[in-house]
């Protein structure tokens, strides 16, 4: 059973139709990542499974329920944990500060938290925003986790940032694969290092899902067709 479940879910933007026939589904403990090219649909598919926008079409399913009308928070509280595109991160709070907001009671803690990223561990008591953007990513992340989700969103997680820190955080999602058992819904542009942790794949074109399968059976030529520039 599918603990996530997109079935032809459309959304609009105002009169502005952003999604048309949008499906996907994630399991328990299964890696998917959601790809297409930029303002084909990625953010706001993410915005519907979160609740920030309502979609008018289809149905969205998160472990059997019907989220029609279900508030952002309630789907928070449900178990949906969302690493938003730009980090969004509170820069005048310390990062212990950062992760405490968020928590809810489970395995994922302060000290699960600096396991995951040292780095964290080691500026519990600076703002945020005085990290790094490598470091306020890993904040973001560990915020997420803080609330001990069942679904892992991870919006543009590595966009922008070092090579030296993408590789932290991508090794972070392949522990969080090995280690957890945790869904996670990945969005992201890397192809080669989304083949080492995804299982599957979503693509969007232009509001609609195109393509879904595994990684390794998406061809160069497909590649090029819906994710060339």
């Amino acid at each position: 059973m599918s603990l996530l479940r997109l079935d032809h879910v459309s959304a609009f933007y105002g009169a502005s139709q952003a999604l048309f026939d949008v499906s996907l589904a994630v399991a328990p403990g299964e890696v998917v990542a959601l790809m297409g090219r930029n303002g084909m649909g990625k953010s706001t598919t993410v915005k519907v499974i979160c609740r920030l926008l309502r979609n008018r079409g289809g149905t969205v399913l998160f472990d059997g329920a019907d989220m029609a009308g279900v508030p952002a928070h309630r789907a928070a509280r449900a178990g949906i944990g969302l690493v938003p595109e730009g980090r969004r991160c509170f820069g005048n709070l310390t990062v212990r500060e950062n992760l405490i907001a968020a928590a809810r009671k489970g395995p994922w803690d302060e000290a699960a938290v600096a396991a995951l990223f040292p780095r964290l561990g080691e500026r519990w008591g600076q703002r945020a925003s005085s990290l790094s953007g490598g470091e306020q990513q890993m904040l973001a992340i560990g915020r997420a986790l803080m609330t001990n989700p069942r679904l892992l969103i991870l919006d543009e997680a590595t966009e922008g940032l070092a090579p030296v820190i993408r590789q932290e955080i991508w090794a972070a999602i392949a522990r969080l694969r090995g280690e957890t058992g945790l869904a996670i819904l990945v969005i992201d542009k890397s192809l080669a290092e989304l083949r080492r942790v995804a299982d599957r794949a979503v693509v969007l074109e232009k509001g609609r899902s195109v393509w879904t399968g595994p990684l390794d059976a998406l061809s160069p030529a497909l590649a090029e067709t819906y994710l060339g520039v």
